[in-house]
């Protein structure tokens, strides 16, 4: 399976996202079904945070692993800004680590910026990293001028992935964003590749939807395809069911003519200046 690199860990390229997993008892089974098959199959990479359901994604995602040897799974998990000062990360991570019945993360993110000083929640991330209660850190919906305050903290210049809205319609990040994330050697995570949590709000123009077919894929097969396309995001849609994690799989290894990127161009344009910054 093709893979990048977070930090020091190799991981594969397509991972597992799980917003509003956990939340409804009929379909529990079938989610960590879907789960179960993307680990069987190579999709190790489990992304979740203490917001999603107000903890019922970390259970699910818990439940879900108890099979595995914890380092069959790269597990990311996320405090929200309101748990940014010191004493609330390590509340905040002691109730993930227990929900995901895991003794330690690969990869904690700050979920978005919030009003504790950088300084505190990244010394903070720094000795839990130290306390092997996380292997490494890094941010979510941090745009390059907060990327470039933590970067002047202590343990700010730790951070090895920033977790980005990143899709057809979303692709700001492209002009000077992701560039500097590469040079900094900074991962970039990819999410919502369909527009939204239930895949429903990108809506393909005909042009697009026949790529698709031509390619042997479906259009939301088309759209997480191209966010892999370059081999430097990795994405991490959500997969309900075994089905859908079968579908998402399909698209590993998927090359793009420069035609065809033109095609999708001329419908989502490439960002020719730095634009407001978007998050879900």
């Amino acid at each position: 399976m093709q893979t990048l690199t977070i930090g020091n860990t190799t991981v594969p390229i397509l991972g597992m996202g799980t917003w509003r997993l956990g939340e409804t008892p009929s379909q529990r089974q079938n989610e960590i079904d879907a789960l179960r098959y993307g680990l069987d199959h190579g999709v190790t990479v489990l992304d979740t945070a203490e917001i999603y359901g107000e903890g019922a994604s970390e259970t699910l995602v818990g439940e879900a692993i108890d099979q595995y040897a914890r380092d069959q799974v790269y597990l990311v998990s996320k405090f929200a800004p309101w748990h940014a000062s010191s004493t609330a990360i390590k509340t905040a991570l002691e109730g993930s680590l227990k929900r995901l019945g895991v003794d330690y993360l690969d990869l904690y993110l700050y979920h978005w910026r919030g009003e504790t000083p950088l300084a505190e929640s990244f010394a903070t991330l720094q000795a839990l990293k130290q306390e092997g209660l996380i292997r490494a850190y890094g941010v979510s919906n941090f745009s390059a001028a907060d990327l470039a305050e933590t970067a002047a903290v202590p343990g700010g210049e730790a951070v090895v992935a920033d977790e980005l809205y990143y899709n057809f319609d979303k692709r700001s990040l492209e002009y000077s964003l992701k560039p500097d994330l590469i040079k900094k050697g900074i991962t970039t995570i990819g999410y919502s590749p369909f527009g939204s949590g239930d895949g429903g709000r990108i809506t393909l123009p005909q042009s697009l939807v026949d790529l698709a077919h031509d390619k042997g894929l479906t259009p939301h097969q088309l759209m997480l395809a191209w966010t892999l396309r370059d081999g430097d995001v990795l994405s991490i849609p959500k997969a309900s069911t075994v089905a859908h994690m079968k579908a998402n799989m399909v698209v590993i290894g998927t090359t793009f003519s420069q035609d065809e990127l033109r095609l999708i161009d001329q419908t989502y344009p490439r960002p020719t200046a730095d634009s407001p910054f978007e998050m879900m």
